[in-house]
Formats: C-alpha cells, structure tokens, sequence
C-alpha cells in the first residue's frame, strides 16, 4: 500500500487527504482507504513525471493555471528548474499575483520559457532569472528547455496562465513532445 501512494507523488497524497472527510476517517477500513487513493492515480497533468533524458527530468504539471498552483509546483520541486510557462502580455492584476513566486524563482528557476508573450516574467522575474525566452509552439519550448538544461535539472510545464487551450491538451502536448526528444 505504502508504495503505491508512494509512486503518486507529494501533491496527490495532499489532495487525496484534503478529500477525505475526517469524520468519515474513523469508520473506514484500510482497504476501503487503499481504494481512496488509488482513485487518486488518475489525475493527470498535476505533478506528473514524464521522464528522465541524460540525467533532465520532465515533470508536468498543466493543471496549474494560477500563480498559486505554480508556487506550489516550484515549492515542491528539489532541484534548478527550467519552467515552461504560458505567456502573457503585462498586466497590473497579474503581475501582482505573480509577484508572490519571486522567492522561489530566484531560488530554484534558471531559465523561463514562455508559449507566447514573455512581456509579464521579463517585467516581473527579469532581474532573477538567466533567460527568459519565448517560442511559439510546445516542440519549441521542450527543445530550448531540454538543451538549456544543465545536468540533473528539471524542466517543469506548468503554465500558470489560461490561455484558452484546456490543460489536458497542453498536457498530453507537452508529454509528446518530450517523448519526441
């Protein structure tokens, strides 16, 4: 059992238990709890590890579509990150929630590559971090982060912006195109 939840990842087991009514908790039995978290398994697009290329991990994470959601990836990430973000023109209101990563990008991102418009991580993160670069396709973003990357860095897709294409697409996207490599 432990090792299945395990294989799940840090951010399922917390979602899983955030699930679980505490008072319900006390009436269920272990297998009935097994059952609980293996439901778990599948979530995509959160955290998910797709693989490991000459010692660079891809881990997606298309879910997170807010500034909060992307904290908590790169909080939970050991290690320098290549983040793979969706761009966007500047904006007040999203430079204000973005401003609250600035910690953790100066700590753990290198480089950032954006689908689109960097103008809002140039104006927000262009004093903490390396490179930050746009392209316009995923087999662009995959290709400058993977060659980018220095040994046993992780690229992390996490968008943190809606950009009109569900996060299931730009998930199974990302995951080709790495695939691809």
């Amino acid at each position: 059992m432990y090792e299945s939840l395990a294989k799940q990842g840090r951010e399922s087991v917390h979602t899983g238990l955030a699930g679980i009514d505490s008072s319900k908790l006390k009436k269920l039995r272990s297998n009935h709890l097994k059952e609980c978290f293996n439901l778990i398994d599948e979530m995509r697009h959160k955290l998910d590890f797709v693989a490991r290329i000459k010692s660079i991990s891809f881990i997606d994470d298309a879910a997170s579509r807010s500034a909060m959601t992307a904290w908590y990836a790169l909080e939970t990430i050991e290690g320098r990150v290549v983040w793979i973000a969706n761009g966007s023109a500047f904006n007040d209101k999203k430079a204000a929630e973005m401003k609250r990563l600035r910690n953790l990008v100066e700590c753990k991102v290198e480089r950032i590559v954006c689908l689109g418009n960097s103008e809002l991580y140039r104006n927000v993160f262009g004093d903490l971090v390396k490179e930050i670069s746009e392209v316009e396709t995923m087999s662009d973003a995959v290709h400058k982060a993977f060659y980018s990357c220095n040994e046993n860095m992780k690229v992390l897709f996490s968008p943190t912006i809606e950009n009109g294409v569900s996060y299931e697409t730009q998930g199974d996207e990302f995951r080709h195109e790495v695939n691809e490599l």
